[in-house]
């Protein structure tokens, strides 16, 4: 993973600061590509600890077409929770605790259903998105294509939404991949107009890696490559100390990913990803920027 490292130098040594969206400020640079071969392992950060179970859980949760946080803080995992905490805030006035608003999120379904939802997020998108007149589950329709037509040009998902982007609470950051088929190997790459850098891309890249393991095995396929393209990647200016920090530590080597064999793409628990020998440095803990 050092070309993770590198890209985090390259931020800093070529990137301009600005003010943005949240308030914290950023050092950015447009447009950076970043490839990993699968077959060389999970490329799952090493330089600090990154959370698998939430990657799987978050990546699960798009899949099962879920635009609510409750299933998500039932599993124990808080990465959405911050939207709709604010906007449960700013409405309300109660400066209620995180860990009350998630307690209330995880059991009271009439609490989930008015606070809980962010509207069509990348689940929604990805399994129910609608068109004039019809209405597509753009994951079967990708798994079919993979079986059927593996070496179509046409293998792509797209998470953006022109006309719901603004019912989102927040658009999407990584907000399409397409799929390639050559020689019986199945590579995948994303497209990200916001990488938070030292925070996100490295669940994005897990993520991402899973996704191909799992659409992989219902094509009979081996997973390749996988690539990354960002549009405004950045470094949060409050994340600077750690990402330093970061490119003091040398990388291990990559952890494998054992996953379990299900019928459908869909049937997948967290229980059936599992990572061997995941050799990492301590966790760099950030606030992240809401």
């Amino acid at each position: 993973m050092r070309q993770y490292l590198d890209y985090l130098q390259d931020i800093l040594d070529n990137g301009t600061r600005h003010e943005d969206r949240t308030g914290t400020g950023t050092i950015r640079v447009f447009g950076r590509q970043l490839r990993f071969d699968l077959s060389e392992g999970f490329p799952l950060l090493t330089t600090k600890r990154v959370w698998m179970r939430g990657v799987t859980e978050e990546l699960l949760w798009f899949l099962r077409g879920e635009t609510n946080i409750q299933s998500l803080v039932q599993a124990g995992v808080s990465i959405w929770t911050d939207w709709p905490l604010q906007r449960y805030r700013d409405e309300t006035g109660e400066d209620v605790s995180r860990e009350a608003f998630e307690n209330r999120i995880a059991a009271d379904d009439d609490f989930a259903d008015e606070w809980g939802d962010l509207g069509p997020v990348y689940g929604k998108q990805w399994r129910d998105f609608e068109g004039p007149g019809r209405r597509v589950d753009q994951i079967s329709r990708l798994v079919d294509n993979l079986r059927e037509r593996p070496h179509s040009r046409r293998h792509v998902v797209s998470a953006w939404h022109p006309a719901q982007t603004e019912d989102m609470a927040l658009p999407p950051c990584h907000y399409a991949f397409q799929c390639f088929v050559d020689d019986g190997r199945l590579s995948l790459m994303w497209q990200q107009r916001s990488v938070d850098s030292f925070l996100g891309l490295p669940f994005n890249i897990a993520s991402y890696a899973l996704l191909t393991h799992m659409l992989a095995q219902q094509a009979d396929l081996t997973p390749h490559e996988l690539i990354f393209h960002g549009g405004d990647c950045h470094i949060y200016q409050n994340h600077v100390d750690q990402v330093n920090e970061q490119l003091t530590r040398t990388p291990h080597d990559r952890p494998t990913l054992r996953l379990r064999e299900r019928a459908s793409i869909f049937d997948h628990t967290a229980d059936d990803v599992a990572i061997e020998d995941y050799e990492h440095h301590p966790a760099l803990k950030a606030p992240i920027a809401v």
